[in-house]
């Protein structure tokens, strides 16, 4: 039998986590600084889930007589985004598992992250390389000691994704993880569908010509203010749940210029899709109704996860919200 839903139990964890995902940046706020995330208030939690409307994209996945979910998430997100609407709590509440990229509320997890984060094999940057991000990073309050440990591909991802916090998206808003705090106050089971070394292993460039070539590509990206504005675009669509705009991501985000920014698309999405699709359709097939939380961009073209899904034999329905 499975354990009732109880919708009071998860905010409580959100609450913690959030907290523990924005102390790291500075403990105080200048005025020059993005703001910092902060936890929710009892009252807060208890009006953002009364009041929650479904955001990001939905699919019924049935194969064997038995339905499962695919949702595609965002990581960076604004305050008021994060309580999942009726639909969508809908679908976790007739799931049994919730299977996230990376359960990051897993201590071994979240270990085994920051361990790889650091052994990754960073190639040496020229100084004037070096003195653009350290610029960029003071310009965003962050401190040298939290990107310092990180490949150059990560440091500039990080700051990619911190791009956008004087406009209110923030990572410690993210959607995923908020999900997993949403399984486990239900007494759902949680799974990660990767590890964290094929994480790092899918940031990680080939050569140092081509960590370089993407380091460019990113410093330009960050100085000119273009990926500021594509972090807004992109977590709006979500918000809005526009699936025709996010599938026609590559023509209008203006994000792979080189052919470095091309082949670390190919490691990110699709060289990472078909085993993704095989670990969602081995949870099912093992008799699960699995709740599988995965990035938005996963989820569109050929090599889509919903095209996967119906390749691997399954009926795959797009569920539209109701406004």
């Amino acid at each position: 039998m499975k354990k009732a839903f109880d919708r009071r139990r998860w905010p409580r964890g959100l609450a913690a986590l959030l907290m523990v995902c924005s102390a790291g940046l500075h403990a105080q706020t200048p005025a020059s600084c993005p703001p910092t995330a902060e936890a929710f208030t009892q009252a807060q939690l208890q009006s953002g889930a009364r009041d929650a409307r479904d955001r990001g994209f939905l699919w019924r996945i049935t194969r064997g007589g038995r339905s499962s979910w695919l949702y595609g998430t965002v990581h960076a997100g604004k305050r008021d985004w994060v309580f999942p609407g009726p639909q969508v709590t809908q679908a976790l509440k007739a799931s049994d598992t919730v299977a996230l990229e990376l359960d990051m509320l897993d201590p071994e997890f979240a270990r085994r992250l920051g361990e790889g984060m650091a052994a990754l094999p960073g190639a040496p940057l020229p100084e004037p390389m070096r003195q653009r991000l350290a610029r960029l990073a003071d310009a965003e309050c962050i401190p040298a000691q939290m990107l310092a440990p990180l490949s150059p591909e990560l440091q500039v991802s990080t700051l990619t994704v911190l791009a956008a916090r004087r406009d209110g998206i923030d990572p410690s808003y993210g959607i995923d993880a908020v999900l997993g705090g949403f399984g486990r106050g239900s007494g759902k089971t949680v799974v990660s569908l990767e590890t964290p070394e094929q994480q790092l292993s899918a940031l990680q460039m080939p050569s140092p010509q081509e960590t370089l070539a993407f380091v460019e590509s990113g410093l330009q990206d960050l100085e000119s203010g273009r990926a500021r504005p594509l972090v807004l675009r992109l977590t709006q669509i979500w918000a809005d749940a526009d699936f025709e705009t996010l599938s026609g991501y590559e023509s209008w985000c203006e994000c792979l210029k080189t052919e470095a920014d091309r082949a670390q698309q190919t490691r990110l999405l699709d060289d990472r899709n078909p085993p993704l699709a095989d670990a969602i359709a081995a949870i099912h097939n093992g008799g699960k109704q699995v709740f599988a939380a995965v990035g938005s961009l996963h989820m569109i073209g050929p090599l889509g996860l919903p095209a996967l899904m119906a390749q691997r034999g399954f009926s795959v329905e797009r569920v539209r919200f109701t406004p």
